[in-house]
């Protein structure tokens, strides 16, 4: 996998999952995730981001390996960074160390196809039609007509990861291995949000 580390960084983020291929601005102030970032730059500008589930500490297993890309110091000490996504990576074991910050060993064998060159053809228009109707039922604003020029895989992982649907169901398509999948996995939560829920929090019978 093109030898990326074995054993990498790790910041837990309750709520915030990001794809490859995707960028995840980051504004970094408590100590532990200073050093983490500092100690990446350091080394090779790489750290990973999983989701941290809401009993005690544990993670998710399936996170993502991304490049620090842009980097501001702010003069309150604050650090602003922009993360973008390389490749998923599973989770095999936390490494105990005298650090701060949490490492982990992963591997990141079951996503070879997030390094390639998509060649998979997937017929986004009909998801694409049913996510202008999912945000605009939600109020959220996009420019579709700039939105549909990027690539289908980019298309459906940013799609994926700002669309307003749970924490769970983002995981749940982060996890998905293929990029068809992965695109009727997502349009199939989109139809579950317009056909069953309304966005009052109410079923609709």
């Amino acid at each position: 996998m093109n030898n990326y580390p074995d054993i990498i960084p790790v910041f837990p983020l309750s709520g915030v999952i990001y794809f490859p291929k995707t960028n995840l601005p980051l504004n970094i102030f408590e100590q532990r995730y200073l050093d983490l970032v500092n100690d990446a730059l350091n080394k090779d500008n790489l750290m990973g981001m999983v989701q941290s589930k809401r009993e005690n500490n544990s993670v998710y297993k399936i996170g993502c390996l991304g490049k620090i890309n842009d980097y501001q110091k702010s003069k309150d000490g604050r650090i602003l960074i922009n993360l973008t996504g390389i490749t998923r990576f599973k989770i095999i074991d936390e490494k105990i160390n005298d650090k701060l910050y949490r490492e982990f060993k992963v591997n990141y064998n079951s996503f070879k196809n997030d390094l390639i060159k998509e060649t998979e053809e997937i017929n986004s228009s009909s998801l694409i039609k049913k996510a202008k109707k999912f945000f605009k039922k939600s109020g959220l604003l996009l420019n579709w007509r700039e939105f549909e020029k990027i690539e289908q895989n980019q298309i459906i992982n940013t799609l994926a990861m700002i669309s307003p649907v749970t924490n769970e169901e983002k995981q749940k398509i982060l996890e998905t291995i293929t990029l068809n999948d992965k695109a009727k996995t997502l349009e199939s939560i989109m139809d579950f949000y317009l056909h069953e829920v309304n966005f009052n929090n109410q079923t609709i019978q």
